[in-house]
């Protein structure tokens, strides 16, 4: 199957083409046709699906093929992300995609300044990327009106639950036009998504891959037994002995991600810790250095990492086991991503036991264990 073949344009192809991506993955061969035809959709798809691209490339193509005819600029598709970090890299998206169309998109999120968000409203936009605050604040303000909307997209919507946003996401939706295509995303189809699913939902073509129990079948994974307080040396001994130049570190505790990342720094690895303390700005710093590969470590809790996407990431380490399995999965998920392998090492105490037992009847496979290290 090829791009081609799902009736997408050429100026977006040759965007896929400059991007590396040749064939589209099972959430895209599903979704693509069935936007194009104007079905409203229920996706669940975990990050690292390519479900981006699967809603991303026909609006961007539907709206390309209006705005030949008609080429007012209001906000014709609203994008709905949990976090700043995922509207930045649905936006990207947008921007890579969309590069040899004609199509303008901005991205507004809490946290920053205003001033420039407003300023790109002013001029006008096709396509709005926003987390729920943000978006309403600006509604309230008349910056944001939402009466031509042709497309609305709900990402990570049990993450926006999980969050508390449900209240807000009704806000929205009340001030949406009847008419319009919704394209709905989550990882999990739990009962209030799909009480939310359903509200939303007119006749959906449902599209799924990949349920939660099943790992990435790309990534490697093993798992180290060692003592609480040898983590810090294990992480460097395999830092420096396992021909890892670039990897993405999960601790439980921003606390945890921010002593990791400074012993890191003074043992001479370039490393930086990403979660919710942190500035939007000293965030955004972090998760470019490392996409850039200017730090070579990033140390993330779970909350932070949605929205991580990079490409080519050889490497996760747990640095602690996840107290949830499911969160076990969507950490190595960072990784194998697109058709690449990767690889996932755990560090495991006698305490975190339970919940490594917990992750491997989840996922029906026993995890490796590494026995030759100085550290077991």
């Amino acid at each position: 199957m090829t791009f081609s073949e799902l009736k997408i344009i050429k100026p977006l192809i040759t965007a896929l083409d400059k991007k590396g991506y040749t064939e589209p993955t099972p959430i895209q061969e599903q979704s693509i046709p069935a936007i194009l035809q104007g079905k409203d959709i229920f996706g669940c798809a975990q990050t690292g699906t390519g479900k981006t691209a699967a809603f991303a490339l026909p609006i961007l193509q539907l709206l390309s093929l209006k705005k030949q005819t008609n080429s007012t600029t209001t906000i014709k598709a609203l994008v709905l992300a949990p976090t700043r970090e995922l509207a930045l890299q649905i936006s990207d998206s947008f921007l890579n995609y969309g590069r040899n169309v004609n199509i303008t998109h901005t991205t507004i999120f809490g946290g920053v300044s205003q001033l420039n968000q407003t300023k790109d409203l002013k001029r006008g936009v096709d396509v709005l990327v926003a987390t729920p605050g943000r978006l309403l604040d600006l509604m309230q303000q008349g910056f944001v009106k939402l009466n031509d909307i042709e497309f609305f997209v709900l990402d990570e919507a049990d993450r926006m639950l999980d969050m508390g946003f449900i209240n807000d996401i009704k806000k929205v939706i009340a001030k949406l036009p009847a008419k319009k295509q919704t394209l709905f995303f989550s990882a999990t189809a739990a009962p209030d998504i799909m009480k939310l699913a359903n509200t939303l939902l007119k006749d959906p073509v449902k599209v799924s891959v990949t349920p939660v129990s099943s790992t990435a079948t790309l990534v490697e994974q093993s798992v180290y037994y060692v003592d609480k307080d040898k983590k810090r040396s294990l992480l460097k001994f395999v830092l420096n002995n396992g021909k890892i130049d670039h990897a993405l570190v999960f601790t439980r505790t921003k606390r945890g991600a921010d002593r990791v990342a400074k012993d890191l720094n003074t043992s001479g690895i370039k490393a930086e810790a990403i979660h919710g303390d942190k500035s939007q700005g000293a965030r955004e710093r972090a998760l470019k250095g490392f996409k850039n590969r200017t730090i070579r470590i990033l140390v993330a809790t779970d909350i932070a990492s949605r929205g991580i996407d990079v490409d080519k990431l050889s490497h996760v380490i747990n640095y602690e086991i996840p107290e949830q399995a499911e969160t076990y999965v969507h950490r190595i998920g960072r990784t194998g991503r697109a058709g690449s392998s990767g690889i996932a090492l755990s560090f495991c105490t006698q305490d975190e036991l339970p919940y490594l037992k917990d992750i491997t009847k989840l996922i029906k496979k026993t995890i490796d264990v590494v026995k030759t290290h100085p550290f077991s």
